[in-house]
């Protein structure tokens, strides 16, 4: 295999082993960028796009190679070179990545920074979503930076229980953010360092608080929902005619939404289980047109050599061709193509839940409704009305996808009117 000029391969090998990667990592690493570089006829990477990555993955024959190349090529990009693989700019409907940021985990040592890449490589290989991958590498370095950046190889369940106390004594944090904290730590020591821990851990534990849940009137959904317009506005009657989560709704895809049987199906939901939920005869005529629309689309897409879609865990390789089949588009997707930061593909995701969240509370607003509304809020409500409307707790457990019936019971305690519905002297 022909050398490829020290001036790049020499940087590459130097910061390899400024993270402490072994000797044979190195060597692959370097082979696989060597590859992806005569691949390309000796283009360098700063000339390469996304697509020239996925061209060169796309042509190795064993998924194992191919997630070590893409790993190694992505380790190129991010600490050798400092920046995203080009984009295109002759296409005008594909923008231009974001400039390169400085990695929150700068200022580490050495060791410390191949641990993170250990963990990324380990949280990837294991299929966790890329917002969990996020949370739990940020959770992983305000452990390391509160024992002064010492490794985690060197503390153990009494370092892991005082970080947990402080942010449940300090920080005064939720109990759920202090369970993520955990659950990363135990991934860390568990996954990445072959550690196990003293469990359960001897922490202070966040106060689990129990809050009513708000709860719009009839009226004040109507009054919301006629501030809202457009694809936002078929959003929010989604999430309260069906009773979905934010996320759901936003990653249906177009063979989830049944318009025979009234139903919808909600993969990727919160306990990794699919449900069947209503489909309002109210939204099946807009719910279609606007289908149209995305569809048209698609098609558009296509044509300019994009149209695939992100496939869980491995779909993609099981079924190559179906990433590009208009059945799993999303119903919602963004109005602009983005690249995959995990395969480099040039992409159209699902829409960004901020949009939606920010015309919800605009619309809230508006209509001079005294209460913090959030799009959950009318998940909220949804549960509340069909109590309301006299179907038995089961069924709307069952709607809703919680696995205890106890959650919903707490949907009972708002239909009480106040003081459990005893009668105040002063009426």
């Amino acid at each position: 295999m022909p050398p490829q000029p020290p001036r790049l391969l020499d940087p590459v090998r130097a910061a390899l082993r400024a993270r402490r990667y072994s000797a044979h990592d190195e060597e692959a690493y370097v082979t696989w960028i060597t590859r992806f570089i005569l691949f390309h006829h000796k283009r360098h990477p700063t000339t390469l796009t996304a697509a020239d990555i996925t061209a060169f993955c796309d042509s190795l024959p064993d998924p194992a190679e191919r997630r070590q190349a893409h790993l190694a090529i992505l380790f190129l990009y991010q600490h050798v070179l400092g920046c995203e693989p080009r984009t295109p700019s002759a296409r005008p409907d594909q923008p231009a990545p974001d400039p390169p940021q400085e990695s929150p985990a700068a200022g580490f040592p050495p060791a410390i920074m191949a641990l993170l890449d250990q963990a990324r490589t380990a949280l990837r290989v294991k299929h966790y979503s890329i917002r969990t991958e996020r949370a739990y590498l940020d959770w992983i370095q305000r452990f390391i930076r509160y024992h002064g950046n010492r490794h985690p190889r060197e503390l153990a369940g009494p370092a892991v229980a005082a970080f947990l106390s402080s942010l449940a004594v300090d920080r005064h944090v939720a109990a759920s953010t202090q369970n993520q904290a955990l659950a990363a730590l135990l991934f860390l020591y568990r996954e990445v360092l072959r550690q196990e821990l003293d469990y359960p851990i001897d922490a202070v534990r966040a106060h689990e608080s129990k809050h009513i849940p708000t709860v719009l009137t009839r009226d004040e959904v109507r009054r919301v929902l006629a501030h809202l317009s457009g694809v936002h506005q078929l959003l929010a009657k989604l999430l309260y005619g069906s009773g979905l989560r934010l996320l759901e709704a936003l990653r249906l895809r177009v063979k989830d939404v049944d318009f025979e049987r009234r139903a919808i199906i909600v993969r990727d939901t919160k306990g990794d289980e699919d449900r069947v939920t209503m489909l309002p005869d109210a939204l099946v005529e807009p719910l279609k047109v606007h289908l149209q629309h995305v569809k048209a689309q698609h098609e558009e897409d296509l044509a300019k050599g994009y149209g695939s879609v992100y496939l869980p865990d491995a779909l993609e390789r099981k079924y190559p061709n179906a990433a590009r089949e208009w059945i799993w588009q999303y119903v919602f997707p963004s109005d602009r193509l983005s690249v995959d930061l995990r395969s480099g593909e040039t992409r159209r995701h699902h829409l960004d839940e901020s949009g939606l969240q920010r015309a919800v509370r605009g619309a809230a607003v508006a209509a001079g409704i005294p209460k913090r509304v959030t799009c959950h809020t009318f998940r909220h409500s949804f549960a509340t009305h069909l109590l309301e409307n006299g179907y038995d707790i089961r069924t709307v457990q069952e709607l809703l996808g919680h696995k205890d019936v106890k959650t919903t019971m707490i949907y009972t305690h708002v239909l009480q009117r106040g003081g459990l519905a005893v009668r105040s002297p002063l009426d």
